[in-house]
C-alpha cells in the first residue's frame, strides 16, 4: 500500500511521460498495460514523495492546440477578467502582485477541445484517488493569460476562507515556448530545512500538479503571452466549499 505525502527521497528534477490520451481508467493493474502502469505509478509517488508530478504530453499537440483556439476565441469576445486576489471582502485587484486575465471553464457549455481536456482531468483525479487513497470530489479551472510583462508573486493556493483545495494543476498551452520567453512556474521545496527552487517551463501540453497547501509557487515575468488552464483539485464538491 503507497502512503501519501511521504518526505521526499527522489531527485527534484525528475521529469515523468504520459503519453497523448492516456486512459487513465483502463490501468487497473501491471498485468493490463505493464509500461504505461509504470509510467503513472511513478507520477503518483512523484506527487506522494516530491509533492509535485510533472506529465508531458497530457494531451496530444493538436488537442492543446485546439484548447488554445477556443482561450484565443474567449479572449477576442472579451470574455477574460483581470484576475484578483483574496475572497469576500478581501478580494482586490494587485497588479503588482499578479497580472494574469482569466475566465472560468463553464461546464455545462464546453467546446469539444476543452470537453477532451475535462474528460482527461477527470480521470486522472480518479486515478489519484484510486492510487493514492485522497477522497478528492471534484475540481474546478480557468483559462490564464499572462500578457507580456505580467507575473504573479510567490503565494499558496489555498484560500484563508476555504481549505478544499488539495491539488493544483497547470495545463500548458504555448507552442514553441523558448528559453528567454519568461513565465515559468516555479515551485519551492523544503528539504532538511533547505529551500530548493524547481523551475517548470511551460511547454504546449505539459500539465504540472502539485498540493496546494504546501508547496508555494510563483509565476516568473512573462515576455511574451503565457497561456494556460489552471485549475484545482477538491475535497468538496463545487458550490459546497463553503461548508
Amino acid at each position: 500500500m503507497r502512503l501519501f505525502f511521504l518526505k521526499s527521497t527522489l531527485p527534484y528534477d525528475l521529469i515523468f511521460i504520459v503519453q497523448p490520451k492516456f486512459n487513465f481508467e483502463a490501468i487497473e493493474s501491471i498485468a493490463d498495460n505493464n509500461a504505461a502502469y509504470n509510467l503513472l505509478d511513478a507520477v503518483a509517488d512523484s506527487l506522494a514523495l516530491n509533492s509535485y508530478a510533472v506529465i508531458d504530453n497530457f494531451l496530444s499537440d493538436q488537442e492543446s492546440l485546439d484548447c488554445l483556439e477556443i482561450l484565443k476565441e474567449n479572449k477576442e469576445q472579451g470574455k477574460f477578467k483581470k484576475a484578483g486576489i483574496g475572497t469576500s471582502n478581501q478580494y482586490q485587484i494587485n497588479r503588482s502582485i499578479r497580472g494574469d486575465e482569466i475566465k472560468w471553464l463553464d461546464e455545462s457549455n464546453l467546446s469539444a477541445a476543452n470537453q477532451v481536456y475535462m474528460d482527461q482531468i477527470n480521470a486522472m483525479m480518479r486515478f489519484f484517488n484510486r492510487s493514492l487513497f485522497l477522497s478528492l470530489k471534484d475540481f474546478e479551472c480557468h483559462f490564464a493569460h499572462y500578457p507580456t510583462g505580467t507575473f504573479y508573486k510567490r503565494h499558496l493556493d489555498l484560500l484563508k476562507l476555504s481549505d478544499h483545495r488539495v491539488l493544483s494543476f497547470v495545463f500548458y498551452l504555448n507552442p514553441n515556448w523558448q528559453q528567454g520567453d519568461g513565465g515559468e512556474l516555479l515551485l519551492y521545496l523544503s528539504e532538511n530545512d533547505v529551500e530548493k527552487t524547481v523551475v517548470v517551463n511551460p511547454l504546449l501540453g505539459r500539465l504540472v500538479i502539485f498540493r496546494s497547501e504546501l508547496l508555494e509557487h510563483e509565476v516568473a515575468l512573462a515576455h511574451k503571452s503565457r497561456y494556460s488552464i489552471t485549475g484545482w483539485m477538491l475535497s468538496q464538491f463545487k458550490g459546497t466549499t463553503f461548508l
